[in-house]
This record gives structure tokens, C-alpha cells and sequence, in this order.
């Protein structure tokens, strides 16, 4: 049995004094509520005797890219591990409060964790491609859940993740080249392909561009934002710049706490907190 738990939180007896500020206005959180693909509720997350998340409350939208900004050790990755239970694998983390995905709880004892991460695929922050071929990249999510019969229809997949990740028209000729002789960038898209194969429905991006130059950056926020039209992308970012580009919703973490929650617009021109003015402009982080 792992270390990480959830426990359902007690309803709350009042709303926290660090709690998130909304910036969007009743009717426009209440569109939000409808379109919600995750939601969270009194999420924290400890680590031994680290509180390293409070009081998270958040609904994440379909078919749209979220971004998670704040100075470094403010929780934003710690919690965009908790959308796919990568905290399982820390010895000590401890999970309390309720995340659903498309309103079912994804702690539930009965949900089987490797099953989850087919469906919220994640790209890690250095490109991480496994040491095998272009091909089996792609191929080795699909193979283990069983989603393609034969070899026609595992080659359809490999070349349609290839081709959503951007990346088809480089690789076509050498799929059985290894994925690792491909440049930074290119290994990058490989991850997101390799991420998309499994046909998820959320993709959760921890830093996917903070190892890459800019021109291999530009490459895959194009990529970003052709993804969103079929995904629920979650991207967590220092680039205040990159999270203005690519986002349309934007989440603020300061100190284990979700600060502000809304429109990206919003949250960088009329932020509703002073912690939140402060960090974009320069004077926190």
C-alpha cells in the first residue's frame, strides 16, 4: 500500500483568509462550472511536516490551457501532481480533500492509478524520451492498454500522435532511429506525441519549455495551442510572457497557497490581489 492517501475534507466552516480570489464575476464562474473538466476542493498536500498545499479550490475547463504561475517552492507543481497521482510515488505525501475528473473522484479507492494517467497524460520538464525507437515510443502506451488489435492499427495511432505532436513530417523516414538521437526540441514533441497516444483528456505540462531555445519554445506553444482545441492542458510555467501567450485561464501559487484564479487577461492586467500585482510585477519571487 503506497503513502499517499486521501481523506474527504469536512466541510468548511468559513472561507480561508488565503483562499483564491476569483476575478472572473458570478455568471462567468458559473459558465465555468459547466465546462469544468476538473474540479478541486480543500486540496493539501503535505510532505512528512511540510504543509506544501492549502486550501485549493479550482475548476479546471475542457478544451482550454490553464496556466500555474508563482515563484519557485509555491506548490504549483506539487499540485499539478496531485491531477495525476504522481505524489503516489513520494514516500510521505499525504493527499487531503477531493479531485474530480468529470465529477469522478480520481482517489477513489477503486481507480487504478496507471489506468488515470492514460487519460491525464503528462510532459515533464526535460524531455525524457525512453531508450528505444521513435516508433516504440509512441507505440509502448497503446501496447500496454491494449487500444490497437493488430499492427495496422497500432501504426495508426503512432502516426497520428506523431502527426498532433508536430513532429510526423522530421521523423516519418527514421521511426526506428532511437528517440534520443533527435535534438532537444524535437525529443520534446516525441514526449507530447508519446503523452497523446494513449488518447488522454487532460495534458499536463510541468516546464515543458524551460530546457528548450526559443525557436524549439515558439515550436512547441504552437503546438500548445493546437492541442487545447481536444485537451484540457494544464501547463506550469516561470515565464510570465509564456503563460500570457499560450493560456487563456491563469492560476496564481504563493507560499502553498492558490492566490487567484481567472482569466489570463484579467490576472496580468486587473489581478484582484495585491500578491498577485506584486509577483507580475517584479517586486515578489
Amino acid at each position: 500500500m503506497n503513502n499517499t492517501q486521501l481523506r474527504n475534507a469536512a466541510q468548511p466552516t468559513e472561507e480561508p483568509a488565503t483562499g483564491a480570489v476569483a476575478t472572473d464575476g458570478a455568471g462567468a464562474a458559473d459558465a465555468d462550472a459547466a465546462r469544468s473538466k476538473i474540479s478541486a476542493r480543500n486540496v493539501n498536500v503535505h510532505y512528512g511536516s511540510t504543509h506544501a498545499i492549502r486550501d485549493v479550490d479550482v475548476e479546471i475547463l475542457d478544451k482550454t490551457v490553464t496556466a500555474f504561475i508563482g515563484p519557485s517552492g509555491c506548490g504549483k507543481s506539487t499540485f499539478l501532481r496531485c491531477i495525476n497521482r504522481m505524489n503516489d510515488t513520494i514516500d510521505g505525501a499525504v493527499v487531503d480533500g477531493t479531485i474530480l475528473l468529470d465529477g469522478h473522484d480520481i482517489y477513489d479507492r477503486a481507480v487504478d492509478p496507471v489506468q488515470l494517467r492514460a487519460k491525464v497524460g503528462m510532459v515533464f520538464q526535460k524531455p525524457n524520451p525512453f531508450p528505444k525507437s521513435i516508433y516504440d515510443n509512441i507505440a509502448y502506451g497503446p501496447r500496454i492498454h491494449g487500444l490497437a488489435k493488430n499492427k495496422s492499427e497500432l501504426d495508426e495511432i503512432v502516426e497520428k500522435s506523431l502527426r498532433r505532436g508536430a513532429i510526423w513530417d522530421e521523423v516519418k523516414d527514421r521511426l526506428h532511429q532511437p528517440g534520443t538521437s533527435l535534438s532537444g526540441g524535437q525529443q520534446q514533441r516525441l514526449c507530447i506525441a508519446r503523452a497523446i497516444a494513449t488518447a488522454p483528456e487532460v495534458l499536463l505540462m510541468d516546464e515543458p519549455c524551460s530546457a528548450l531555445d526559443p525557436i524549439a519554445t515558439a515550436q512547441v506553444e504552437e503546438l500548445i495551442d493546437d492541442l487545447s482545441s481536444r485537451y484540457s492542458v494544464v501547463i506550469v510555467t516561470h515565464s510570465m510572457q509564456q503563460a500570457a501567450r499560450v493560456s487563456q485561464k491563469t492560476a496564481f501559487f504563493h507560499l502553498g497557497n492558490l492566490v487567484e484564479y481567472g482569466d489570463t487577461t484579467t490576472i496580468f492586467t486587473k489581478p484582484g490581489d495585491s500578491r498577485t500585482e506584486s509577483y507580475i510585477t517584479g517586486r515578489i519571487g
